[in-house]
């Protein structure tokens, strides 16, 4: 994995040091309920697919699908393969979902489909898989001006294995019509010997108008990038240009096939080592004295030894050669204590007593680095001994008994930070390569949106407690990623929530939403002025802001299965039902 060479760059106006609170309140939420015609389709995990990751991409996976280009429409597909549009006219007068394409009867045969899924590529168009290993390209025609159109397959494809459809974008280059689809499949892998042996790929294609301009329809897929990874990634989108690509993940993605032949991964040069000079001399000590060996060449008598000492310093030749251990002491000696001999393997011993016992000198000789330490017996013991507490098999271990120690089991959820460092990285479309990288760390991945269509989805980040939302911008590769808003506290209240399952915001940035498995949604509203004159009881001033929290109870005892948000509507999908919540009013 490339190095982290970028970090995101928060914008301190946007944060609220002051945040105290939600406040609860009980006003009503308008809530309409719709029931469908047929269950919605929902394809739980098999037995083969037992990993985490199995778990992440497809067990959690939202069902509703909002249309960035026209926000009154939401969609999902049923359990008979319709792809079903509700859109909204009157909230208290609510029409039935309807059907805006079909998909092919024997998809369901196959045993490994997984749920279908659906991107919005441009306001004209849609990418649908049917969860069996087809990909659909759908011209919708304008979705806000023909809410009655079916879609049209201009082009519709089997890509091999099943996956899901993570996003999808269009553009026009050189009068060539072009769209670029994200996919997602999580596979054995045969050469994986550790672990469960699976692999997660990312595949990026991209599909042509062959034809040319003014000719007929004909789209064909150009180009197949493959990425793998070990863990399914927090966020992936391609740029609108189809020029690069982002990938937020807990584990590093590399690119491993192109056009389905393999990539050659790069070569990492052999880096020379420059090798550490043997030690000239050896030396250990204890609190009361220090021995070192000195290396002597060979044939050394005893007469031709020359050794003077003082207490501060020393001197050790032999006769004909240049002194092979002089200088300054650390610290002081005692002359008449010390002793010198030579041993069997031509190395000279040298015993030096201390004058002041207990303290460990870093050094021998003052700025001779031609010697190495070598830790006693006695002092491992007691760096052991001090240490010791770090070890420990008994997790309330506390070296200051004056202290209550720290128990783990008392942290809260929050307070936790994943095992793998996650990180964001921007691969270039053309060679493939990261070419900026931002470690994550401790900013949790909480949510992704769609705020303006044209630009790539936004991601949502944990800081510290809040919640902060980044846009990307690939067109400014010096400032890739904008801080555009805060939801404040949020990322310390989502952690509290044990059964959450999706969260969300509104494009316009006034609300986040999270819901659980069952029943209940929670809506944390931005800061807005206060009527009258409220004061804080315990701080005695007046407050001029205050931000609310929401609680609505749909009544069902149906699982979740979608979440999406507007600026004025929040969207609930259960199996049978789909719930309108009319959270503002324009």
């Amino acid at each position: 994995m490339a190095a982290p060479n970028y970090s995101l760059k928060t914008n301190r106006e946007l944060l609220d040091p002051n945040f105290e609170s939600y406040r609860l309140s009980l006003d009503a939420i308008p809530t309409y309920n719709v029931e469908l015609d047929a269950a919605v389709e929902e394809v739980t995990l098999k037995d083969s697919q037992y990993t985490l990751e199995h778990m992440r991409a497809f067990g959690m996976y939202n069902h509703l699908h909002l249309d960035p280009w026209y926000q009154d429409s939401v969609l999902f597909v049923d359990c008979k393969g319709r792809l079903l549009s509700f859109t909204v006219t009157l909230d208290s007068v609510l029409g039935k979902p309807r059907e805006i394409f079909r998909m092919e009867a024997d998809r369901g045969r196959r045993e490994d489909r997984l749920n279908a899924s659906l991107s919005f590529t441009s306001a004209t168009w849609a990418a649908l898989s049917d969860g069996a290993g087809r990909l659909y390209l759908l011209r919708t025609s304008k979705r806000g001006e023909s809410t009655h159109c079916k879609w049209e397959p201009l082009f519709s494809e089997d890509l091999g294995e099943p996956f899901v459809v993570l996003h999808s974008t269009s553009h026009v280059q050189a009068e060539i019509h072009t769209m670029e689809v994200l996919l997602l499949r999580i596979l054995k892998d045969a050469q994986e010997t550790k672990g469960s042996g699976f692999s997660v790929w990312l595949e990026w294609i991209t599909v042509d108008n062959t034809a040319g301009p003014g000719l007929e329809k004909n789209y064909k897929v150009t180009k197949r990038r493959v990425l793998r990874g070990k863990s399914v990634p927090h966020y992936a989108a391609v740029t609108p240009q189809g020029d690069g690509l982002m990938v937020a993940s807990e584990k590093p993605f590399v690119v491993t096939h192109v056009d389905g032949r393999p990539l050659k991964q790069p070569v990492t040069e052999a880096v020379e080592v420059e090798k550490k000079p043997e030690p000239f001399y050896f030396w250990q000590q204890t609190a009361e004295d220090i021995t070192a060996c000195v290396r002597m060449p060979e044939g050394v008598t005893k007469e031709s030894v020359h050794f003077r000492l003082t207490a501060d310093n020393i001197s050790l030749g032999v006769q004909g050669v240049a002194p092979l251990l002089e200088g300054q002491l650390y610290a002081s000696v005692d002359p008449e204590a010390s002793a010198w001999v030579i041993r069997e393997d031509r190395s000279l011993e040298v015993t030096l007593e201390k004058r002041t016992v207990g303290p460990m000198w870093p050094e021998l000789v003052i700025g001779d680095r031609r010697g190495e330490h070598v830790m006693s017996d006695e002092q491992a013991a007691l760096i052991l001994e001090r240490l010791n507490h770090l070890t420990s098999e008994d997790p309330l271990a506390n070296p200051d008994k004056d202290k209550p120690a720290c128990n783990s089991q008392e942290l809260e959820d929050c307070d936790g930070l994943p095992d793998d460092t996650s990180s964001l990285t921007h691969f270039d479309g053309e060679s493939l390569k990261p070419t900026q990288v931002v470690n994550l760390g401790s900013h949790q991945y909480l949510f992704t949106v769609d705020v303006n269509p044209a630009e790539m989805p936004c991601l949502c980040l944990r800081h510290d407690v809040d919640a902060l939302l980044w846009q990307p911008r690939p067109d400014k590769p010096a400032d890739m990623w904008m801080h555009v808003a805060t939801f404040n506290a949020l990322g310390y209240v989502q952690a509290s929530k044990r059964d959450k399952k999706f969260a969300t915001c509104s494009p316009d940035f006034s609300y986040a939403a999270l819901c659980e498995c069952l029943r209940h949604a929670f809506i944390y509203r931005q800061p807005s002025p206060v009527d009258g004159v409220l004061f804080n009881r315990k701080q005695g001033r007046q407050v001029g802001q205050v931000a609310k929290q929401q609680v609505a109870s749909l009544d069902t005892s149906k699982t979740f299965l979608g979440f999406r948000a507007t600026n004025d509507r929040l969207y609930v999908l259960t199996c049978t039902n789909l719930f309108v919540l009319k959270v503002n009013n324009s």
